[in-house]
């Protein structure tokens, strides 16, 4: 896969251990296995946190991240998430691992790869997407609230909810408007939270990323035409790595973003120019 002057990350390791740090926390991620999961796995790790994350099917993979991660501080959990009792289970899991929840990452997530017109696609389809990109998320926040508004009154510090979105919510995509749909709901559903629960120390934001190097993405990437039509969007001229998303994700549930709440953070290389 051709991403077009891929950077180096020697600093971020450096740099992890103490400007962003998360001693003493505890985090879930979702989609953890592989890709921008992974490195948010590793990230969160390395700046002291302990992680649990799911994985649906690649149980080999999320074996291997927790060897590389410690089995003392981090676990995979075997969960599907397509449906919002699917994501009050994971929270669940997580907390009988851990004992507490201080960071959820909701990173998981579908694209049907191929082209599917509003005229022609199925119910199926439709309700696939919304299940697993949605509704699961709205279990997985309802339990986290919850967990953490229990952890404040015991005079607890609260806590941070980071929303994966895409720039697909922010312009839409055509012929793929059930995802589109699902990462618009993303971002409105991190505005609402944010009024609902900053009061209580709770921040929630998003990250917005675009084209990424990750297998759900390859076989676009790997396309020769559709490849150059994508990094001609990019003023960049490349996609990003999962790490360059996973950063971000990172900064934000850092005392370095305590005066950021309910923001969508656009990490695109420049495609999508919002506020």
């Amino acid at each position: 896969m051709n991403l077009r002057r891929e950077p180096s990350f020697g600093s971020v390791k450096r740099m992890s251990g103490v400007a962003l740090s998360l001693n003493g926390k505890i985090a879930l991620i979702t989609g953890g296995s592989r890709g921008i999961g992974a490195e948010c796995v590793r990230l969160f790790r390395q700046a002291g946190a302990k992680v649990a994350f799911n994985y649906r099917a690649a149980r080999t993979q999320a074996e291997a991240l927790v060897t590389e991660c410690g089995t003392d501080h981090c676990v995979a959990i075997e969960q599907e998430l397509s449906s919002s009792e699917d994501g009050r289970a994971l929270v669940a899991k997580a907390i009988e691992a851990f004992g507490r929840l201080d960071c959820l990452v909701v990173n998981h997530g579908i694209w049907p790869p191929d082209d599917a017109p509003i005229a022609s696609m199925s119910d199926a389809q439709w309700r696939k997407t919304l299940g697993v990109n949605l509704d699961s998320v709205f279990g997985l926040v309802q339990a986290a609230v919850a967990q953490i508004q229990k952890q404040s009154k015991t005079g607890d510090a609260a806590g941070h909810i980071v929303l994966v979105s895409s720039t697909a919510g922010q312009r839409g995509e055509a012929f793929h408007a059930d995802y589109a749909v699902t990462k618009g709901a993303v971002i409105s559903l991190t505005k609402s939270l944010s009024s609902e629960l900053a009061g209580e120390g709770i921040y929630v934001n998003c990250v917005a990323p675009g084209w990424v190097a990750t297998e759900m993405s390859v076989s676009a990437l790997s396309d020769p035409v559709i490849s150059n039509k994508i990094f001609g969007t990019i003023p960049l001229g490349r996609v990003a790595t999962p790490r360059e998303i996973a950063g971000p994700i990172l900064f934000l549930c850092t005392p370095f973003a305590g005066f950021m709440s309910g923001e969508i953070v656009n990490v695109n290389g420049g495609a999508v120019l919002v506020g």
